[in-house]
């Protein structure tokens, strides 16, 4: 049991210690020595968690989307129970996004996906999981959504969850509440009118 214990507190320094260095050094240019070295575990200890960098990636996303996923599930029960407005929904979904820390590890982590098929299985396997609940919220924004119209609202949703995840780089002009809550009020507004 120590041991199994000893292990999962490892798998833990080591993935918050990956999130900071590959946040700050970026993926590649940190070492295996490195990460041993932030993590206080030893290199031996990692690649018996892990097969490699690559590896911890995927761990990264999937915690991040089980996070995520979590929070949106929790999102749609306060919706469901009318404590949110659909326009509150997205502006939420658009403050989570747009409050993103590891802005720069989430741009190493696409690139890699571009270059790694394990990497952007993974990623493909998160935006699906995203994917279900921006269709509820879709939905619940304008019923009549179906079709090829119900699944651009479920691109367009999450093309600005992405594009906003990453708008530092366009020196932005609002603050992240008030572009949450105008973008939300937008896409409440281009839900409504698709059919």
């Amino acid at each position: 049991m120590v041991a199994v214990q000893h292990e999962k507190t490892g798998k833990v320094r080591i993935l918050e210690a990956a999130r900071t260095l590959f946040d700050s050094h970026g993926f590649h240019q940190t070492s295996m020595a490195e990460l041993a070295t932030a993590a206080q575990v030893s290199v031996g200890q990692i690649y018996r968690l892990f097969k490699g960098k690559e590896d911890i990636i995927e761990a990264l996303v999937t915690d991040d989307a089980d996070q995520w996923c979590g929070e949106m599930a929790e999102i749609r029960v306060k919706l469901d129970s009318g404590a949110l407005t659909i326009e509150r929904t997205f502006e939420e979904l658009l403050l989570h996004t747009i409050d993103e820390k590891d802005e720069a590890l989430s741009f190493d982590i696409l690139a890699e996906s571009f270059r790694n098929p394990a990497v952007s299985d993974t990623i493909g396997a998160m935006c699906e999981r995203f994917r279900a609940f921006i269709r509820y919220f879709a939905c619940a924004a304008n019923p009549r959504l179906s079709g090829e119209t119900l699944d651009a609202a479920e691109d367009m949703t999450l093309a600005c969850l992405f594009g906003l995840g990453h708008r530092s780089l366009s020196r932005p002009i609002l603050d992240a509440a008030s572009t949450a809550r105008l973008t939300a009020r937008m896409i409440v507004a281009a839900l409504r009118a698709g059919h």
